[in-house]
């Protein structure tokens, strides 16, 4: 994890200048000096979120010596001030104890739902101040010795969320009625059969919606003479694609997951990640498609 990389260059760091010199390797300085002098651009969100980066690279590495640390956040920094939208660290990559992984995770989740409720936009200095806080308490929480930065972070954060107030969804636009059909008596050729469940954004967690689709998958892989079946999880194209493409495997598991309670053999279930790639909707990077948020399930005979 990045904080064990960083205490061990900090314990090196008072033994010789020249182990010093080797923790630069990380090219954390290099980063943090193409970030203090990129000019920001994007919406004010992207720039206000390249300025806290920007702070967090410079605090780590010029006062805490926490070299990987610094670079990581230049990164995000030099990421922000290009436009780009980047996401809250996730609780699953940072070294932490069972209870700060229950708290950590509650707290992002209320940061992702307002963020995704339109907080970049109606308050967009806010919300940076917000994600920024958040990156700076989990990080500081996995190493876990600085108490009053840990509960500096963790203030600013709260204070910064609860001022974004309660941001509700846009409306969404009525579809227009769609004609019931009822369905074939007869079983799907397996090579045409395709299912399709859709996720929310940032959530491998298979919704109600997603739940009838797998009663009446798990009803049809009973009925076929089929040797396979398999589960391909996708994403959008928001976010990293290292981090997108474990989200993806986390989308597959869960849908396998849920055909097993159903009573399928896992035997017959071969899991797959796809990432941002095979999008069902082409878009450029970083957009948020709930078309392209899914996991696709064929059949093979």
């Amino acid at each position: 994890m990045k904080s064990i990389r960083g205490v061990s260059c900090l314990a090196l760091i008072t033994a010789t200048s020249l182990i010093l010199s080797g923790c630069s390797g990380f090219k954390s300085k290099s980063e943090v000096e193409a970030l203090n002098e990129a000019q920001a651009v994007g919406s004010p969100f992207t720039q206000t979120l390249a300025s806290e980066y920007r702070n967090m690279a410079n605090t780590e590495q010029n006062r805490m010596f926490d070299y990987p640390d610094a670079l990581h956040f230049a990164r995000k920094g030099l990421a922000a001030s290009s436009g780009e939208v980047v996401l809250p660290e996730p609780v699953s990559d940072w070294n932490l104890k069972p209870e700060h992984i229950e708290e950590l995770s509650s707290a992002r989740a209320r940061l992702i739902t307002a963020l995704d409720r339109g907080a970049r936009e109606a308050n967009p200095k806010l919300a940076a101040v917000a994600q920024a806080r958040f990156d700076c308490w989990i990080e500081q929480q996995e190493e876990n010795w600085q108490k009053g930065d840990i509960i500096a972070c963790k203030n600013q954060f709260f204070e910064a969320l609860n001022g974004l107030g309660d941001i509700q969804p846009p409306a969404p636009i009525p579809e227009p009625p769609v004609a019931v059909v009822a369905p074939p008596v007869a079983p799907m050729v397996p090579e045409d059969a395709k299912y399709l469940v859709f996720f929310d954004f940032d959530s491998s967690k298979v919704d109600a919606g997603g739940a009838n689709v797998l009663d009446s998958l798990a009803q049809e892989i009973r009925r076929q003479n089929i040797s396979a079946v398999n589960v391909m999880g996708y994403t959008d194209t928001s976010g990293s694609k290292q981090y997108n493409k474990r989200l993806s495997i986390k989308r597959a598991n869960a849908v396998r997951d849920g055909l097993i309670a159903r009573g399928i053999p896992a035997s017959l279930l071969r899991v797959s990640s796809w990432g941002e790639d095979n999008l069902m909707v082409p878009t450029a990077d970083g957009v948020r498609e709930p078309a392209n948020r899914r996991t696709e399930i064929t059949f093979v005979r």
